[in-house]
């Protein structure tokens, strides 16, 4: 299989199911950490087991720990008056990313998101995934869950920690610098530009590999440079398997290219299956998916959809049980949002112990929680629900032709 460019066998890779084994890890990370945490979130909901996210960034501003949080505008919005106080009088620095302002969505602009999660302590530890700082049991939205949100996220250490941290922070210094000049303070927003961090770099350390031998590699998407790295990776990889592709996805919505090289692995043998939403959550993004079901479907691609709870992972495992394990963990959906629009970024593992354990609980999902779709029942779904299909669809495209992307 040909590699992730960017690829060290320096790392040490644990996964994480949940909010529930993520956040222990995380708040212990928080809690020992010496100078430095980087977090940037899409959702940060300080409802039941989020509130201690929150405590921790406190207790470290508190200590003299450089705490920098960043939320997404729309994913989280305006902090919660007595929360920003108390992040304010510990003196965590918080900002949010592309505030929706006036018009809100109705300027394409603001449909660039910040998507991805990540957490570096130190420069030493990093943490990415698809999950949020977001109770396992509590939905924004919804309320209440009766079973926890299905997500993963991976704790990693190694030389790409420091990728991770520097792309935080040149984020971090260029919303600074928009903040200045927006007060038209322009030396200052020159001095933030130009501030490729030095202070920050002397404080880090390269992580040494001590014994972790694991193959892996970080993926950014943003808008600049690194417009498609994550799309080619799937691609990369769905065109070398040789056995098994197993995919989790919260919003399945995949371009041209994705879409052939899903049904060019199936034709050629390859055992396809896909792990999808299954409960209604967004009207956009539940019925845009299902009219590409149609052809997957009759290349021998097997759909199973999550009902349990609200299926939010952004995972992948190609060919775990032979020679060349690949596996994925971050917070790109498949979908233009993700992989046209949105910064988002993800962890790719080159390790058979790491990819079975992966596809182990993708498995077990399919089996226990999962119901396999019928092509034949697809095809006859109801003319409502294939006109709702297609008007999401129609509405998606339109969309993209307004950003001015093709998919």
């Amino acid at each position: 299989m040909t590699s992730t460019p960017g690829f060290a066998r320096d790392h040490d890779v644990r996964l994480y199911q949940g909010a529930q084994e993520l956040f222990p890890a995380l708040v212990e990370a928080m809690d020992a950490a010496l100078s430095d945490i980087q977090f940037e979130t899409y959702i940060f909901d300080f409802t039941g087991e989020g509130s201690r996210v929150g405590e921790a960034l406190v207790r470290a501003a508190q200590r003299g720990v450089r705490t920098h949080l960043v939320v997404d505008g729309v994913g989280t919005g305006p902090l919660p008056a007595p929360w920003a106080e108390r992040l304010n009088t510990a003196g965590v620095q918080w900002r949010i990313y592309s505030p929706l302002g006036r018009l809100g969505l109705l300027l394409p602009s603001r449909w660039r998101r910040l998507h991805r999660k990540l957490c570096v302590v130190d420069g030493r530890v990093l943490f990415c995934g698809g999950i949020n700082v977001l109770d396992d049991f509590h939905d924004p939205n919804h309320g209440a869950l009766d079973a926890p949100r299905f997500d993963f996220a991976v704790r990693a250490t190694g030389s790409l920690v420091v990728q991770a941290s520097d792309a935080m922070e040149q984020l971090w210094w260029r919303m600074q610098a928009v903040r200045d000049v927006r007060k038209r303070r322009l030396p200052e927003a020159l001095q933030a530009l130009r501030a490729a961090s030095a202070q920050h770099h002397a404080e880090q350390q390269v992580p040494q590999p001590g014994g972790a031998q694991v193959r892996a590699a970080l993926v950014l998407r943003d808008n600049v440079r690194n417009r498609t790295r994550i799309e080619k990776t799937y691609l990369r990889a769905i065109g070398a398997a040789r056995h098994e592709v197993i995919i989790a996805n919260a919003y399945f919505m995949p371009g041209r290219k994705l879409r052939k090289a899903l049904l060019m692995a199936a034709r050629r043998g390859v055992r396809v299956r896909l792990l999808l939403q299954g409960r209604y959550e967004y009207f956009m993004q539940y019925h845009a998916a299902r009219p590409v079901y149609g052809s997957l479907l009759e290349a021998g691609v097997e759909i199973h959809e999550y009902a349990p709870s609200f299926l939010h992972a952004k995972v992948a495992v190609v060919d775990a049980l032979g020679d060349r394990p690949w596996a994925t963990v971050g917070s790109s959906n498949l979908d233009p949002l993700s992989l046209l629009l949105a910064r988002e970024a993800n962890v790719v593992v080159e390790d058979a112990a790491f990819a079975r354990d992966l596809r182990l609980r993708l498995v077990h999902a399919m089996q226990h929680a999962g119901h396999r779709m019928d092509p034949a029942r697809y095809a006859g779904r109801p003319l409502r629900q294939r006109v709702l299909d297609r008007l999401a669809f129609g509405l998606m495209r339109l969309a993209l032709w307004i950003t001015g992307n093709r998919y």
